[in-house]
């Protein structure tokens, strides 16, 4: 049960779409000129329960979670992702390698693949397909997730397929927003199991503030039920 719950793991990797607008002053031109093609982004999150599509991964505990990405003017990113998980046979860590091409204006995509690892038991790594598209309606950004991990070793020689929603809402003249998910999962990591959340987030003095209420009808040995997240974030 523990093995199949580490399977569980992924990036929670999000990429800001970037609007092509013409500068409205010439310093604007030259700053961006200074930029050059690369762009490198990154941060920390603190979360009172590393959750994954409703599983706590974290048995209900405390995860740090740093992430760095590399991203190209074309639309072309690289990153790394990691977070503590709960105790397993190898380290308590895993390590997420990512990659992939985003872009788009009213409607923009994500593709890429992503390579979950977890240092010390290999027989646990698996890598999934991820592709994303984001929109904005009305006062909401909404999105769409489908995720599909092929039949390998670490997924048990079975595949698995992932379909989820999210929509955030910025109420107005406020820094509070409102986000919700719903998801759908069936294959390796769930048979027709739901997950679903809803919470507020805040930016506070350069810092993201976040409580979310988590559920899933998949209890996974008792680490599905329902529960707050708390979480602290920081990105540059």
């Amino acid at each position: 049960m523990r093995k199949s719950i580490f399977r569980l793991a992924a990036a929670c990797v999000v990429l800001g779409s970037m609007s092509a607008a013409a500068p409205a002053f010439a310093q604007d031109e030259a700053a961006e000129e200074a930029e050059g093609p690369i762009t490198i982004s990154g941060g920390v999150a603190v979360v009172s329960d590393y959750r994954f599509r409703g599983v706590s991964l974290s048995d209900k505990d405390f995860a740090i979670q740093p992430t760095l990405t590399i991203s190209h003017e074309s639309g072309f990113y690289v990153g790394v992702w990691g977070s503590n998980i709960a105790e397993n046979p190898g380290d308590d860590v895993e390590v997420d390698l990512y990659a992939g091409f985003a872009g788009g204006d009213a409607v923009t995509y994500d593709l890429g693949v992503t390579y979950y690892m977890y240092p010390g038991v290999s027989s646990f790594n698996y890598a999934e397909i991820i592709g994303k598209l984001g929109t904005t309606v009305g006062p909401a950004t909404v999105g769409a997730t489908l995720a599909y991990a092929p039949s390998q070793d670490g997924t048990g020689n079975t595949d698995n397929v992932y379909l989820g929603t999210n929509a955030t809402i910025a109420l107005p003249d406020s820094p509070i927003s409102i986000a919700g998910s719903f998801g759908y999962e069936d294959g390796a990591f769930g048979n027709d199991k739901l997950d679903w959340s809803l919470g507020l987030t805040a930016e506070v003095s350069g810092f993201t503030l976040g409580a979310s209420y988590v559920d899933t009808n998949r209890f996974v040995g008792g680490l599905g039920k329902a529960g707050a997240v708390f979480s602290l974030s920081y990105t540059f």
